[in-house]
Protein backbone atom coordinates (compact mmCIF):
# COMPACT_ATOMS: atom_id res chain seq x y z
CA UNK A 1 0.00 0.00 0.00
CA UNK A 2 1.77 3.73 -0.92
CA UNK A 3 1.35 5.79 1.89
CA UNK A 4 -1.09 8.92 1.85
CA UNK A 5 0.85 11.86 1.07
CA UNK A 6 0.24 13.60 4.50
CA UNK A 7 1.65 10.82 6.02
CA UNK A 8 5.53 10.49 6.02
CA UNK A 9 7.36 7.25 5.44
CA UNK A 10 8.73 7.36 9.28
CA UNK A 11 5.28 7.94 10.04
CA UNK A 12 4.20 5.10 8.13
CA UNK A 13 7.02 3.02 9.20
CA UNK A 14 5.66 3.64 12.96
CA UNK A 15 2.26 2.66 12.03
CA UNK A 16 3.35 -0.34 10.83
CA UNK A 17 4.86 -1.39 13.44
CA UNK A 18 1.76 -1.36 15.41
CA UNK A 19 -0.56 -2.50 12.85
CA UNK A 20 1.64 -5.73 12.87
CA UNK A 21 0.88 -6.62 16.24
CA UNK A 22 -2.58 -7.56 15.04
CA UNK A 23 -4.05 -9.88 13.07
CA UNK A 24 -4.64 -8.87 9.45
CA UNK A 25 -8.12 -8.16 9.86
CA UNK A 26 -7.40 -6.16 13.09
CA UNK A 27 -5.60 -3.09 11.38
CA UNK A 28 -8.35 -0.77 13.01
CA UNK A 29 -6.65 -1.62 16.70
CA UNK A 30 -3.79 0.38 15.33
CA UNK A 31 -6.12 3.79 15.17
CA UNK A 32 -5.05 4.84 18.94
CA UNK A 33 -1.41 4.67 18.01
CA UNK A 34 -1.74 5.58 14.76
CA UNK A 35 -2.93 9.25 16.29
CA UNK A 36 -0.36 9.14 18.81
CA UNK A 37 2.41 8.93 16.32
CA UNK A 38 0.85 11.42 13.90
CA UNK A 39 0.17 13.81 17.07
CA UNK A 40 4.18 13.49 18.13
CA UNK A 41 4.99 14.23 14.53
CA UNK A 42 2.51 17.13 13.74
CA UNK A 43 3.95 19.30 16.65
CA UNK A 44 1.72 18.42 19.13
CA UNK A 45 -2.01 18.33 17.55
CA UNK A 46 -3.78 16.31 14.93
CA UNK A 47 -4.83 18.10 11.43
CA UNK A 48 -7.87 17.23 9.66
CA UNK A 49 -6.26 15.91 6.71
CA UNK A 50 -3.95 13.62 8.81
CA UNK A 51 -6.89 11.94 10.25
CA UNK A 52 -8.15 11.01 6.79
CA UNK A 53 -4.51 10.16 5.84
CA UNK A 54 -4.64 7.71 8.98
CA UNK A 55 -8.07 6.45 8.15
CA UNK A 56 -6.69 5.70 4.51
CA UNK A 57 -3.65 4.18 5.41
CA UNK A 58 -5.56 1.72 7.70
CA UNK A 59 -8.35 1.06 5.35
CA UNK A 60 -11.15 2.75 7.82
CA UNK A 61 -13.62 5.21 7.33
CA UNK A 62 -12.47 8.78 8.20
CA UNK A 63 -15.61 8.97 10.63
CA UNK A 64 -13.82 5.92 12.94
CA UNK A 65 -10.64 7.52 12.68
CA UNK A 66 -12.47 11.04 13.44
CA UNK A 67 -14.26 9.19 16.48
CA UNK A 68 -11.40 7.92 18.46
CA UNK A 69 -9.71 11.23 18.24
CA UNK A 70 -12.39 13.28 19.56
CA UNK A 71 -13.54 10.57 22.04
CA UNK A 72 -9.59 10.69 23.81
CA UNK A 73 -8.46 13.54 25.88
CA UNK A 74 -5.32 12.75 24.84
CA UNK A 75 -5.46 13.94 21.01
CA UNK A 76 -5.42 17.70 20.25
CA UNK A 77 -7.45 18.57 17.03
CA UNK A 78 -6.26 22.01 17.27
CA UNK A 79 -3.10 23.83 17.58
CA UNK A 80 -1.64 24.25 21.50
CA UNK A 81 1.67 24.48 22.58
CA UNK A 82 5.05 22.74 22.83
CA UNK A 83 4.18 21.26 25.81
CA UNK A 84 0.82 19.88 27.26
CA UNK A 85 -0.24 19.56 31.00
CA UNK A 86 -2.61 18.09 32.55
CA UNK A 87 -3.90 17.65 36.19
CA UNK A 88 -5.67 14.73 37.27
CA UNK A 89 -8.85 16.27 39.28
CA UNK A 90 -10.19 13.42 40.49
CA UNK A 91 -10.96 12.14 43.70
CA UNK A 92 -7.73 10.56 44.66
CA UNK A 93 -6.14 13.58 43.49
CA UNK A 94 -8.17 16.24 44.98
CA UNK A 95 -8.42 14.73 48.21
CA UNK A 96 -4.32 14.82 48.17
CA UNK A 97 -4.25 18.64 46.65
CA UNK A 98 -4.66 18.53 43.15
CA UNK A 99 -6.57 21.59 43.71
CA UNK A 100 -3.30 23.33 45.15
CA UNK A 101 -1.86 22.30 42.33
CA UNK A 102 -3.82 23.32 39.80
CA UNK A 103 -4.21 26.37 41.30
CA UNK A 104 -0.24 26.70 41.37
CA UNK A 105 -0.21 26.17 37.76
CA UNK A 106 -2.78 28.91 36.85
CA UNK A 107 -1.02 31.59 39.13
CA UNK A 108 2.28 30.51 37.83
CA UNK A 109 1.88 30.28 34.41
CA UNK A 110 -0.54 32.86 33.90
CA UNK A 111 -3.68 30.86 32.12
CA UNK A 112 -6.70 28.84 32.58
CA UNK A 113 -7.47 25.31 31.58
CA UNK A 114 -7.96 25.32 28.04
CA UNK A 115 -5.24 28.35 27.47
CA UNK A 116 -1.76 28.40 26.51
CA UNK A 117 1.38 30.58 27.52
CA UNK A 118 1.32 33.31 25.07
CA UNK A 119 4.83 32.90 24.21
CA UNK A 120 2.97 28.96 23.03
CA UNK A 121 5.32 27.36 25.53
CA UNK A 122 2.98 25.57 27.87
CA UNK A 123 -0.61 24.78 27.19
CA UNK A 124 -2.97 23.69 30.08
CA UNK A 125 -5.49 21.27 28.83
CA UNK A 126 -9.07 21.18 30.01
CA UNK A 127 -9.96 18.90 33.46
CA UNK A 128 -8.84 15.49 33.25
CA UNK A 129 -11.34 12.96 34.81
CA UNK A 130 -8.84 10.61 36.19
CA UNK A 131 -4.57 9.82 34.91
CA UNK A 132 -4.56 6.75 36.36
CA UNK A 133 -2.31 7.17 38.94
CA UNK A 134 -4.03 7.14 42.06
CA UNK A 135 -1.71 6.10 44.31
CA UNK A 136 0.46 8.76 43.19
CA UNK A 137 -1.50 11.32 43.55
CA UNK A 138 -1.46 14.74 43.41
CA UNK A 139 -0.45 13.99 39.86
CA UNK A 140 -0.21 15.39 36.68
CA UNK A 141 1.08 14.89 32.90
CA UNK A 142 3.20 16.58 31.22
CA UNK A 143 3.84 15.78 27.59
CA UNK A 144 2.52 12.12 28.36
CA UNK A 145 4.85 11.91 31.51
CA UNK A 146 3.50 11.27 34.96
CA UNK A 147 4.75 13.36 37.35
CA UNK A 148 3.23 12.37 41.07
CA UNK A 149 3.25 13.28 44.46
CA UNK A 150 3.47 16.86 43.53
CA UNK A 151 3.97 19.92 45.26
CA UNK A 152 3.77 23.43 44.09
CA UNK A 153 8.00 23.36 44.86
CA UNK A 154 8.14 20.19 42.44
CA UNK A 155 6.09 21.44 39.98
CA UNK A 156 8.11 25.03 39.43
CA UNK A 157 11.19 22.30 39.28
CA UNK A 158 9.38 20.66 36.30
CA UNK A 159 7.81 23.84 34.43
CA UNK A 160 12.01 24.92 34.77
CA UNK A 161 12.55 22.22 32.72
CA UNK A 162 10.75 22.81 30.11
CA UNK A 163 12.31 24.51 26.85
Amino acid sequence: MNPPTTLSPEICREIDHWIAQYPPEGRRSATLAALRIVQEHGGGWIRPESILAIAEYLGLPPVAVEEVARFYSMYELKPTARHSVSVCTNVSCMLCGSGTILDHLEKRLGIRPGQATADGRIYLKPEEECLAACAGAPMMMVDHVYHEHLTPERVDEILESLE
